[in-house]
Order: C-alpha cells, then sequence, then structure tokens
C-alpha cells in the first residue's frame, strides 16, 4: 500500500498525452478553454444571481428560464474542465473571474430588461469566444473539442434568442 507522501504527490498535469494533438497545441488549446470555462461560470453565477432576485410580471417565467440556464451551464463546466484534463493539464479558472468578471453580480435595482441585457451580452460574448476555440481546435485536428465547443455554441446562441425575444415589443 503506497503512503500518504506518495498519494499526495500527484501530478496536475499530463505531459505525455499521444492522443494525436501535438503538445504546444494542447496547451494553447487549453488554455482558451480556461478562459470559456471562467466566462461558463461566471454566468452560472450571474443567472443564479438574477433568479434569486427577478422580480415583477415576468417573474415566474424568467425565474424558470435562469434556474434551466444556470444549471445546464454548470454542467458543462464540468465537461470544459474535462476536456481541459483530457488534454493534460489543470483545470482552473482565468485571473478574469477575480478582475472584471464579478461585475454585473450585485443585480441591486436592476430590472428585469437589465438583467436580460446583461445576460445577452454574456452569452454573446461567450459565443465569440467559443467560437475562436473552435476554429483553433478544427485547425490542430482536435475534433472532440471542437465537437464540444460546437455543442456548446448552439446552446448559447439558442439562449440569445430566447433571451433577446423576451425583451421584444
Amino acid at each position: 500500500m503506497a503512503d500518504a507522501a506518495t498519494v499526495l504527490d500527484v501530478k496536475t498535469s499530463i505531459d505525455d498525452v499521444g492522443t494525436g494533438i501535438r503538445k504546444e497545441k494542447r496547451k494553447e488549446i487549453a488554455s482558451r478553454l480556461s478562459e470559456v470555462l471562467t466566462g461558463s461560470y461566471i454566468l452560472v453565477l450571474k443567472s443564479h444571481l438574477y433568479h434569486w432576485n427577478e422580480v415583477g410580471p415576468l417573474f415566474h417565467p424568467l425565474h424558470k428560464m435562469t434556474e434551466d440556464h444556470y444549471e445546464k451551464i454548470f454542467e458543462a463546466c464540468d465537461e470544459i474542465a474535462e476536456r481541459i484534463r483530457a488534454l493534460g493539464y489543470p483545470a482552473s479558472l482565468s485571473a478574469k473571474l477575480f478582475s472584471d468578471g464579478t461585475r454585473g453580480l450585485t443585480p441591486d435595482g436592476a430590472t428585469s430588461q437589465h438583467m436580460i441585457e446583461a445576460l445577452v451580452a454574456d452569452h454573446e460574448a461567450l459565443c465569440r469566444s467559443m467560437r475562436k476555440v473552435a476554429a483553433m481546435a478544427e485547425e490542430a485536428e482536435d475534433f472532440v473539442t471542437h465537437d464540444l465547443m460546437t455543442g456548446r455554441l448552439a446552446y448559447h446562441e439558442k439562449v440569445v434568442w430566447m433571451l433577446r425575444a423576451t425583451l421584444a415589443d
């Protein structure tokens, strides 16, 4: 049986992943995926806060919609983090979470319209990031990451459409 010191001395990266993606490409893709993970996690937090603080005539549908969003995006965070690990790197959140990522997380006095507009902007920004990662992954023949980003893009673009439809006159 291994002693505690040996068991606890675990490396956070796996440098010799031999799945056919060059090491420098894996590192670059993992880094960009960490940015997507951070943006996704910020959206989980923001959607959850808006879920708790929604008031007014759209309370029930927005309460349900934001609950669905934060649950699905939280699940996606796990998929993204696991993909980063499969590429051989530690799953981490970028410093953006602690710098400008907390902006908008205090919904005091925010109307339903302001909350929805903020969510639209965040989902669209995440789509732009995911599109870049998908293109990078395709170029590196990392079809798994490409597929993951394509699926996430489909989800977020649909959310943008639904949120924008909610704002329509």
